[in-house]
């Protein structure tokens, strides 16, 4: 892993190793940066106050060896990422002004994948993962991750039903809260679908009667200019001395038609005088027939205006016009069905929301019932592993519990508070030393306690749950002496499965590890390239007499660092 201009860090490189390597180094070093580091590779929070003042931007890069075929490799590979060589290049920027970059094998991703890969692929652990550890949550949390199928088959299923049931129960609280407004509701649009029954209106009607109603409106001028055009085109009877069109065409006709064989174009008018009388002809007989037919009655033209009343009064309230009166109609009946089904809705509502209820009742009791085995077991566990972490006497059991509430479900007999997780309130206690009444983790374990209780969870799911990497930030603060000793060897126990990179001011701890790391700044106060460096032989003996005396050369400070380090190596 590459770091540049992070925090303290100019730029530097660090090399993790497989199995326990300890990064060690005074106090404001940078040792935390490494961590941070990792955690920005993994999808952390980008702060910008990280970044190493002067600089436009801190960058880390890592290269991270994933299981081929696994969920990390595979979610890599979804996200266009090309491994190389079974590992993937990482790299996260972040800008002095709060801007951050991801990229996973050559590819720019969100953040958020990074995040996912993190879940597979590192267990991160400090002293706010402790904080974490005290709330019920979590601990419930860990308990159903230890449990395994056991709790994520009921799960699973109980989380399906839970949702169902509130989306069930809401639109049941919807209909029933609402039942006042969906009955005036319903009622106007009975008035309403009455009214339009009652008009029954056409489609188009409206536009054929404002056609009819203008037409009648203006009948005697229309019958008058129909009868002077007819008279212009076939004559007057009673003025036989006036010369209509029809006779003068026929005349022109006749004339060409004396000569047309003398002229092929001549002849050629003569056949469109022709087509122009008969056309002429036609016109004349529409027109008398039109004439003929034209309804001037002033009855017929009072109703027409009636009729169009009632369509007007339907449009003012229902639409633009009789189409859209029309189709709000068939809306409002739509809806109409809708609202008088309610009373059946709400009948089968119900019934389905009891049926979840019971169906939550017996999945809440699988839950109850695979936590309580899960939880004796995983109990069991950690009091083995605390016995070999100084704490021999201690005893961890959980307290599961549910709480009494009326509008619950029926879970053993009684109703009980739920959730989206079950009805149960898991909390972890601990019993320090024998006749110690049990108690939370919160209030019954010392910061030393709690460092320990939290190291032996993780080892137990090492054996269930492992994953690659376990990284522990000071997870040995308010440690010291013999457990310091046993917590580093439990430690190296666990690196014998996983990679373990620990941050630590314990030699007791540093001691244990198969390779440590030295984070030393120079006199400007940075970290450079050389500044994180791999401590072997001599220069690690130093290292842990500084770590235990604070004085590198003194004698007795090298003979304890020796021993510890011989330790180490009998027990490897």
């Amino acid at each position: 892993m590459r770091i540049r201009s992070l925090g303290v860090i100019d730029d530097a490189v660090v090399e993790l190793s497989p199995g326990f390597t300890a990064v060690t180094g005074e106090t404001g070093a940078g040792k935390t940066m490494v961590v941070t580091s990792l955690g920005l590779l993994l999808g952390g929070r980008a702060d910008p106050a990280l970044v190493r003042i002067g600089s436009p931007s801190a960058v880390v890069e890592g290269r991270i060896s994933v299981p081929t075929g696994g969920a990390a490799a595979l979610r890599a590979e979804e996200a266009g990422a090309e491994l190389d060589d079974g590992a993937l290049l990482v790299s996260r920027t972040i800008s002095a002004e709060g801007r951050s970059r991801a990229h996973l094998g050559g590819r720019s991703v969100p953040v958020g994948v990074l995040a996912e890969l993190a879940d597979e692929l590192v267990a991160v652990h400090g002293q706010t993962d402790q904080q974490g550890l005290l709330k019920p949550a979590r601990q419930r949390g860990a308990l159903d991750r230890y449990a395994g199928e056991a709790v994520a088959g009921p799960l699973a299923k109980y989380t399906e039903a839970y949702r169902r049931l509130r989306a069930v129960s809401a639109q049941l609280d919807e209909l029933t809260t609402r039942a006042r407004e969906r009955a005036q509701e319903a009622d106007l649009l009975r008035f309403g679908l009455g009214e339009i029954e009652a008009v029954a209106p056409r489609a188009g009607e409206d536009v054929e009667l404002a056609a009819e109603a203008e037409r009648l409106g203006h009948a005697e001028a229309l019958a008058s200019a129909a009868a002077l055009a007819h008279g212009a085109l076939a004559g007057n009877p009673e003025d036989p001395e006036v010369l209509d069109a029809t006779t003068l065409v026929a005349g022109a006709q006749r004339a060409l038609e004396a000569v047309r064989s003398h002229d092929p174009a001549l002849a050629a008018l003569a056949d469109r005088m022709g087509e122009i009388s008969i056309l002429l002809a036609d016109v004349a007989g529409e027109l008398a027939g039109y004439a003929d037919n034209l309804d001037a009655d002033p009855r017929r033209l009072a109703a027409v205006e009636e009729r169009r009343a009632a369509l007007t009064s339907l449009t003012r309230k229902y639409g633009s016009d009789v189409a859209a009166v029309l189709a709000w109609a068939e809306e409002g009946a739509a809806r109409l069905t809708e609202l008088d089904g309610d009373d059946d809705r709400i009948g089968e509502m119900t019934a389905e929301r009891d049926a979840l209820r019971a169906e939550l009742s017996v999945l809440a009791q699988a839950l109850t019932d695979a936590r309580t085995e899960a939880a004796a077991r995983f109990a069991d566990a950690v009091t083995a592993e605390l016995a070999s972490l100084a704490m021999p006497h201690a005893r961890v059991s959980f307290d599961i519990r549910q709480t009494e509430d009326p509008h619950g479900v029926e879970v053993g007999g009684r109703t009980v508070a739920y959730g989206p997780a079950g009805v149960d309130e898991v909390e972890l206690l601990l019993a320090p030393h024998p006749g110690a009444p049990p108690r939370p983790i919160a209030k019954g374990a010392s910061g030393g306690e709690l460092s320990r209780v939290m190291l032996a969870v993780e080892v137990v799911f090492a054996g269930t749950d492992p994953v690659p990497t376990y990284l522990f930030d000071e997870v040995d603060a308010g440690v010291g002496g013999k457990a310091a000793v046993e917590i580093g060897r439990r430690l190296a126990k666990l690196a014998k499965s996983a990679q373990v990179v620990v941050v630590t001011h314990l030699p007791q701890v540093a001691a244990f590890a198969d390779r440590q790391l030295l984070v030393e700044k120079t006199n400007d106060g940075s970290v450079t390239r050389s500044g994180v460096t791999v401590l072997e032989g001599e220069d690690r003996v130093r290292e842990l007499s500084r770590m235990l005396a604070g004085q590198e050369d003194s004698e007795t400070a090298r003979a304890h660092a020796e021993e510890l380090l011989a330790t180490a190596r009998a027990d490897a």
